[in-house]
């Protein structure tokens, strides 16, 4: 019996004293600074936070500032990635981005993201002066980043608001509780999941990627329907306080040409021009590109500083054309090449 429970005790040390070198090799060789996992669960942890709201379902911490993903992340005291404005003059458009964490800038300095960029190329190929918000939150989708919209985007009084969508936009809000300390604190706990959950997916299949996403957009599909009832909501809103609203298609980066999701956009246009919105796609800023070179690491293809001057680039011109003719909607291109004219 003694040698039972001495043998119990030794395994039992010897199971903690792994655990705690794991937890070592983790912090003191694993991260790097740029391991994907790693670096979302930090955002996670140091820069977001339940909402009080379950459709935003959560929101970004005020005034806080991390590195993550090679890039430093600096809230305002909203808590947006932008700066302070304290001031706007009078005769200053303002344009407030919705999206998630492409218009955020995952692994983009702040300067370089495509709000920032579209600040300074708006005004200077213009003699008006424009303010771009930049409001993206990593891991929102549409219906979130609207329920955001309806608490705090009036706020803002934008004269624009730019609906930027990703393909993972019609998946379902997910429901947020506050986490565990061991789910606050283990480096481990996250290398080990995200161990798993790439070998589970090497061995067993898991589903494609491609299938899953047009999986997404099947007629009747619940996050579906909820992306487009939420688009809805937003053109009424826009609409009852005169303001234009646009929405801005980003392709999936990891398979450019021949791109695999033109029926999804095709839907998407098809939304907004039932609700007569301006459709912008930017397939065509970067469709000529290496995929490879668009991505902020090769496991993570959410698109780098390269990928956000291409698409601010892209879509200034044709922005500016939008907000130019806000007396009607703009004609969009269904073969995806780009051209938006009135």
């Amino acid at each position: 019996m003694r040698s039972f429970f001495a043998s119990s005790v030794l395994t039992l040390c010897s199971f903690v004293v792994a655990i705690g070198l794991f937890e070592v090799v983790c912090r003191t060789i694993v991260d790097t600074g740029m391991h994907y996992h790693l670096e979302m669960w930090k955002y996670a942890v140091s820069l977001k936070q339940v909402a009080e709201d379950p459709a935003i379902g959560h929101k970004h911490k005020a005034s806080q500032e991390a590195f993550l993903m090679g890039a430093t992340v600096k809230l305002n005291s909203r808590g947006l990635r932008d700066p302070d404005r304290t001031s706007v003059s009078g005769d200053t458009v303002k344009v407030l981005m919705l999206g998630d964490s492409i218009t955020f800038g995952w692994g983009v300095p702040q300067s370089e993201t495509v709000s920032a960029r579209l600040g300074a190329l708006l005004s200077q190929d213009t003699d008006q002066s424009f303010a771009v918000i930049n409001s993206g939150v990593g891991n929102y989708n549409t219906a979130m980043e609207v329920a955001w919209f309806e608490r705090y985007g009036l706020d803002y009084e934008p004269d624009a608001v730019v609906l930027n969508v990703f393909i993972n936009d019609a998946e379902s809000t997910p429901t947020y509780s506050d986490v565990q300390w061991w789910d606050k604190t283990l480096y481990s706990r996250v290398v080990l999941f995200g161990a798993i959950d790439t070998a589970r997916r090497l061995i067993f299949g898991g589903a494609d990627w491609k299938a899953y996403y047009k999986n997404l957009y099947e007629d009747g599909k619940p996050g579906w329907l909820a992306m487009q009832a939420s688009i809805d909501r937003l053109a009424d809103l826009c609409r009852n306080n005169d303001i234009q609203l646009i929405i801005v298609d980003y392709p999936e980066l990891r398979e450019l040409s021949p791109y695999p999701f033109l029926d999804v956009s095709e839907k998407i246009a098809d939304t907004a021009d039932k609700l007569q919105l301006t459709y912008i796609p930017l397939l065509s800023a970067v469709n000529k590109e290496v995929p490879e070179t668009l991505w902020v690491t090769a496991p993570d293809p959410h698109p780098n500083s390269f990928a956000h001057q291409l698409f601010a680039e892209y879509l200034a011109p044709r922005l500016l054309n939008a907000i130019s003719f806000a007396n009607g909607p703009l004609v969009r291109d269904i073969d995806n090449t780009g051209v938006v004219v009135p």
